[in-house]
């Protein structure tokens, strides 16, 4: 029943938390993915929490975010927190373009300079991050899991 519990606690956290809808609960997150759209974070939020029981939160990079070259403000006092996930941008562009296709959001300039911008934030920042492109959300997971320390309050 307490594993039960805490699996839906975390999952109604990843939820309420996902594409950065709520940032005030993110002193309560074990983690917030932070990436361009469509890089996996949303799935690896939901996928730790249903097998772990892990508080994750993710908030979307976007071109507001990097022309000030700072982290967005909800970010900054949790830097201990985040992990950033990067794609290929030929990859990205593939996916963008199933969801809108022919869109500048999917065109290739747009993915290249998003993906770069991430990147650089990442880099000037010192946020550890993970390349998606030929992960599973398992793999991702794991890896988060991992290289942040992250301890698993449930066994899947």
């Amino acid at each position: 029943l307490q594993a039960y519990a805490t699996r839906i606690d975390a999952t109604n956290f990843a939820l309420a938390a996902d594409d950065g809808a709520v940032t005030a609960d993110y002193a309560r997150a074990d983690v917030v993915l932070i990436g361009v759209s469509r890089s996996g974070k949303t799935p690896t939020c939901i996928y730790m929490a249903m097998q772990y029981g892990i508080f994750a939160a993710n908030y979307p990079l976007t071109e507001d975010d990097f022309e000030g070259k700072q982290l967005p403000a909800p970010l900054r006092t949790q830097t201990a927190k985040l992990f950033g996930l990067t794609i290929a941008p030929s990859r990205l562009q593939q996916i963008r373009n199933e969801r809108r296709p022919g869109s500048r959001y999917a065109s290739l300039s747009q993915c290249e300079y998003e993906v770069r911008s991430a990147e650089g934030l990442f880099q000037r920042f010192g946020i550890p991050h993970q390349n998606t492109t030929e992960c599973s959300i398992e793999e991702i997971a794991s890896r988060v899991i991992d290289r942040k320390g992250i301890e698993r309050r449930l066994r899947p």
